[in-house]
């Protein structure tokens, strides 16, 4: 099956499931195993009015145990990853703005671009953008005419809205963005990737060496332990 063929029956099997079909109903119309199709399916939930219909079908009324333990789990699996958030955020607190400083520069260190005058980060993680968007902004003091938006965007999937996504997101007008990069599928390739970016990977980039050489100095000074030597930054 080609890459496109499989996102479009995963697409397929969850419009099906929101729909109320059961997974033998739905794997009568999609070829693939009944693990896939829980897997794609696992996070949607079923009306009051769907979980009847499945429960009265005779088909399934034998496997109402299953259908009541599997959306136990999932409730179970949601809550549990909500309490982890919030135990989180209540041990980070509050950022300031030298927490906020000092996450930039790290995520800069990680995924910005070293080479000399071409600063840019690039992410598909839209509130990691948004993050470096601002940074750029309020602590590089990068002028938001310089600010340009580069999107990388797999084949088959829309520019327009991946566009209108990311301009959106960080406020850049569209003019300012560089033209999109398509990934083309390969024919022959047997790879499928699992993590599919609706609106692409985006790099939020400008031309300024001064300021760019500047980001590069704070780096040095973090990891150097000499970032509180810094001065005539807005913390």
């Amino acid at each position: 099956m080609g890459y496109f063929g499989r996102i479009e029956d995963k697409f397929k099997a969850q419009e099906l499931r929101r729909q109320g079909l059961s997974y033998r109903e739905i794997l009568q119309t999609i070829s693939v195993s009944k693990d896939t199709i829980s897997k794609w399916c696992r996070d949607i939930e079923l009306t009051q009015k769907q979980k009847l219909r499945l429960l009265e079908n005779k088909q399934f009324g034998q496997r109402k145990g299953s259908l009541v333990a599997a959306d136990n789990k999932r409730r179970a699996r949601i809550a549990r990853t909500e309490k982890i958030k919030e135990k989180a955020r209540k041990t980070l607190g509050k950022l300031g703005n030298r927490d906020k400083f000092v996450t930039g520069i790290a995520l800069y260190a990680a995924e910005g671009n070293k080479g000399d005058g071409k600063a840019g980060f690039s992410n598909a993680d839209p509130k990691l953008i948004k993050f470096m968007m601002d940074w750029f902004l309020t602590f590089a003091k990068v002028p938001m005419d310089k600010m340009r938006g580069a999107i990388w965007l797999h084949e088959g999937l829309s520019e327009k809205n991946a566009k209108k996504f990311w301009s959106d997101l960080v406020s850049l007008p569209s003019n300012q963005f560089h033209k999109t990069y398509i990934s083309k599928v390969k024919s022959d390739s047997k790879k499928v990737r699992k993590n599919i970016h609706q609106y692409g990977v985006i790099q939020i980039r400008f031309s300024d060496s001064a300021i760019h050489r500047k980001i590069m100095g704070w780096i040095y000074a973090l990891f150097d332990d000499r970032i509180s030597l810094i001065e005539n930054v807005p913390l």
